[in-house]
């Protein structure tokens, strides 16, 4: 709903275009009514500013907020005050959106427990769900392999899906886009968003405004590559967004970046993310927006923007933003979306100031720059998608890594059951175009396929030890894959059509051979994967390999048929021909001109036309789903994917003060780059975990396991998969991999069971760690399981965005050292006790006492910067959680 504020009623304007009027708020309108000058802001910068001016009621809002973003230009790009910020809509996958729909669910039984109705519970800004996350890589290499893992998703996953419908029917504004449609950020970008949206006010009145989201996925960003202004939250936060909360931030400061120049010829728009997110690591960017400029963007389509802005949380920053200009109407365009839509935007975006033409030239906080024309075949790995290769020194690399990261050797075989092959460190073992990154870009995906038409065409394929396939973003892809004649070729090489989804990325890879499983094992050899995603984070992608490497399609493809990381791609044989003659990676590679003229031919707009068609309907399994109309969900007891989560059980309309930690014991000690993949349950897990015995006492064979992420609906498997990924390492415990720690007794302990030893004496529980904790994905689970694990505090060096906004949206207060301290000076071993004072008196960023007890019984004291950013999360904290003040709101309203 919109609402006229009173001081900037003035700045509301009517937009003629064509035979049509809208209302929109003007932001030259508010420089001309006093407010500010607002002419030089950048436009990711004024899609906040025109949301302040749409949304200024006095209260959440006020006028003073919107002059402080002509005191941001003023300043240089600098002025942190604390903004309300209401996005237009919310997105969500079904890793993340099952729990959040668990959540409302539960909240609904919360309201009645309060005295409240049900339907108080629902969406008030649009939500979409799109299930992509839990299609499996089972079957591969063969014509069956789609229909085979989508008949294994629906067996698997039927208590999700009924839940799931169950939701739809049951809340207002919210939709599910079923399953075998596409990866949410690929149907987000070519579907969903408008660039500029439009909705009615309480008047009735239809009003333009910028399309703006949220996301419960850290990959939202992807859709900021066509000026729609979103990022990744956690799916508390997107809980708190949809019910009419808004999001707490500080203005932001924006980094501009410039390109220029041209990209040259067998480069690919993954080459030059992966020096993007490079260069943006090292700049240090976390928390910020970056804007995208310069006269590069003149020759760089919307796919490619779409790349670079996918992979922004992986360069740290809140988003990658590119304003609007001519290649966005043209992306508008193919992509099927109504005329009429296209002339509002651009007429919106050229009146109200977010055209981007030759003349763009705002402010920015700080800048860098990049020559187009000096990107080059690249990857990055093996265990980060900052850690950036050139291709030319790929094989190099490896061997460094072999020796410095992994102390092993190269060299060492090992013979292979059943097979004429041996086993060695580097070879690959799984080769997957795969993820929302690549498979929306089609020069990238065209290139892959012709890639793959040569190689095939010489006689070439793929090595026998390699896993392959192919997990396109959504139908469409599929559609110009066939109408370009290039999906045989691919099936040739293995790169059959494996499913619509989020796959390999995620975890969803499948079992390897087991004898390949078996041999790794055997000689510990550092197996590898390649894919076109934008994560490798260690244990991510298979448990089977250590090193994990990003790299665009024809890439991917190439090192299917080489086999190895072992192998200098760029300037080795890759292979022989059926005439026994070598082949080299320049004799398979497509021309920039190739592949454009495929792309033109291929890439239609009556093709996004027919696969949107009908996205929300599904196939016949989704629409044999069976559900009820009931308003409350009735928890089936028995399940082991969705059970209702105890956060509002017992739930009163009294608040807590904020009170001290007092005799807090040590869960963990952790290093730096600790991820959310570290932290919240993902991928598979074996029968001897604690989330793994939680099944087997219940009857669940270990076939049915499936992943964390599929049973992100269950708590009791979640608490028990917190901190249990196979790679983290506890440095309380010596050179030990995994979920472990000291128990009360000392003795080693998984984490699960040491928590809950903590929890049945009343101890509280704090965590220590180093720089960038909670790096990765917008995994709520990650916050979610460390609170019900009992972990009071986290003390780290520094937090990336959205780990600590999860952090404080469950309860749990996050801190970082100050002065110089760290895990490593203070000699911290997990033996201490900590007791944190002055948080019954805590302001914002406030800076409190801890007490450190060491085993000696000697204390330190150490200064703490209390990571509890805004006077709202404060409230936060005292009502339990973001949900809990939400709820109580509702009771309070009602």
């Amino acid at each position: 709903m919109i609402t006229v504020g009173q001081d900037t009623a003035k700045t509301r304007k009517t937009l003629t275009v064509g035979d049509a009027s809208i209302a929109y708020y003007s932001i030259p309108a508010a420089t001309a009514a006093g407010l500010g000058d607002f002419a030089r802001l950048p436009a990711a910068l004024k899609v906040v500013l025109e949301n302040m001016l749409r949304f200024e009621d006095g209260k959440t809002v006020s006028v003073d907020d919107i002059k402080a973003f002509a005191e941001w230009g003023a300043k240089g790009g600098k002025n942190p005050r604390e903004i309300a910020y209401r996005p237009a809509r919310v997105l969500m996958q079904d890793f993340t959106g099952v729990p959040a729909v668990v959540d409302l669910a539960a909240m609904r039984d919360g309201i009645v427990a309060l005295g409240g109705d049900p339907e108080q519970i629902n969406p008030l800004n649009p939500v979409d769900l799109v299930i992509d996350h839990s299609v499996m890589i089972d079957e591969f290499g063969n014509p069956r392999a789609f229909q085979m893992n989508v008949d294994r998703e629906y067996e698997r996953n039927m208590e999700r899906y009924t839940f799931l419908k169950w939701g739809q029917s049951a809340f207002n504004n919210f939709r599910v886009v079923p399953p075998g449609t596409g990866i949410c950020h690929q149907v987000n970008l070519e579907y969903l968003s408008q660039t500029v949206w439009t909705d009615k006010d309480q008047n009735g009145d239809e009003v333009a405004y910028p399309d703006t989201l949220v996301g419960t996925d850290s990959h939202t960003t992807m859709v900021n590559g066509a000026a729609v202004l979103g990022w990744g939250v956690g799916g508390i936060e997107a809980e708190a967004a949809m019910l009419g909360q808004p999001i707490s931030m500080l203005i932001p400061e924006v980094i501009g970046f410039e390109l220029t120049g041209e990209m040259m010829e067998g480069t690919t728009g993954t080459d030059l993310v992966l020096k993007v997110v490079e260069m943006l690591r090292a700049k240090g960017v976390v928390g910020k927006f970056v804007e995208f400029f310069g006269a590069g963007l003149d020759t760089l389509p919307l796919a490619d923007r779409a790349t670079i802005a996918n992979m922004a949380p992986e360069y740290g920053a809140t988003c990658g933003f590119f304003p609007i200009d001519n290649e966005t109407l043209r992306y508008l365009r193919t992509t099927g979306r109504d005329e009429d839509r296209i002339a509002l935007v651009e007429a919106y975006a050229k009146e109200n100031g977010f055209w981007r033409d030759a003349d763009y030239a705002p402010i920015y906080t700080d800048t860098l720059h990049l020559d187009m024309a000096s990107i080059v075949p690249a990857i990055s790995g093996p265990k980060r998608p900052q850690d950036y290769v050139a291709l030319t020194n790929a094989k190099e690399a490896f061997h460094q890594e072999m020796k410095n990261t992994f102390d092993r050797p190269m060299g060492k075989e090992v013979a292979v059951a059943g097979e004429d092959y041996t086993m060695e460190s580097g070879k690959v073992v799984i080769a997957s175009i795969t993820s929302c990154t690549n498979t929306s870009n089609p020069y990238v995906m065209i290139g892959a396929g012709l890639v793959a038409r040569k190689a095939a065409a010489l006689g070439l394929n793929r090595k026998p030890w390699v896993k392959t396939s192919l997990a396109p973003g959504s139908q469409v892809v599929s559609a110009y894959l066939e109408a370009a004649e290039l999906q045989d070729d691919l099936d040739a090489l293995g790169f059959n059509l494996v499913g619509y989804g989020c796959t390999t990325c995620i975890g969803n890879s499948g079992p390897i051979q087991k004898e390949l499983s078996d041999a790794i094992a055997e000689g510990d050899l550092v197996a590898t994967s390649v894919l076109s995603g934008n994560r490798n984070f260690e244990g991510r992608i298979s448990p089977d390999v250590r090193a994990n490497y990003l790299a665009s399609p024809p890439l991917v493809v190439a090192y299917a048929i080489a086999g190895t990381l072992d192998i200098n791609l760029a300037t080795d044989v890759i292979g022989q021909d059926k005439d026994g003659n070598d082949v080299y990676l320049r004799d398979i590679w497509p021309t920039s001109q190739e592949v454009a003229e495929l792309v033109e031919q291929t890439v239609t707009r009556s093709a996004f036309l027919e696969k949107y068609a009908d996205v929300f309907k599904g196939d016949e399994k989704w629409q044999g789903v069976e559900t009820t109309d009931a308003k409350t969900y009735d928890w089936p007891a028995a399940s082991t994917y969705v059970q209702n989560p105890p956060y509002f059980q017992g739930i009163t309309m009294d608040t807590k003060e904020i009170t001290n930690i007092e005799g807090a014991k040590v869960l963990a000690v952790l290093g730096d780059m600790i991820t959310t993949d570290h932290i919240s349950p993902a991928g598979s897990f074996k029968d001897t975990t604690p989330a793994g015995q939680y099944l087997i006492e219940r009857q669940v064979p270990v076939r049915e396991f499936n992943s964390y992420g599929s049973r992100r609906g269950n708590h009791e498997v979640m608490m028990r998969g917190t901190f249990a990924n196979i790679r983290i390492k506890n440095e309380m415990l010596d050179g030990v991999e995994g979920g472990y720690t000291k128990g009360p007794d000392g003795a080693q302990s998984s984490i699960f069971d040491a928590a809950m030893a903590h929890q049945e004496a009343g101890t509280p529980l704090v965590i220590f760690g180093g720089e960038q904790y909670g790096a990765g994905s917008s995994r709520d689970w990650a916050a979610k399981g460390t609170a019900l694990l009992g972990v009071k505090a986290v003390i780290a060096e520094t937090f990336e965005r959205i780990h600590r906004s999860n952090l404080v949206g469950m309860g749990v207060i996050p801190f970082e050292f100050t002065g110089g301290d760290t895990r490593k000076s203070l000699g911290l071993t997990g033996d201490e006790t900590v007791s944190i004072k002055g948080l019954d008196t805590i302001q914002p960023l406030q800076e409190v006492p801890c007490e450190i007890t060491m085993t000696d019984g000697t204390v330190k004291e150490i200064m703490l910067k209390c990571r509890i950013d805004t006077g709202i999360e404060i409230e936060y904290i005292e009502n339990g959680g973001v949900l809990h003040y939400v709820l109580r709101n509702l009771a309070k309203a009602a």
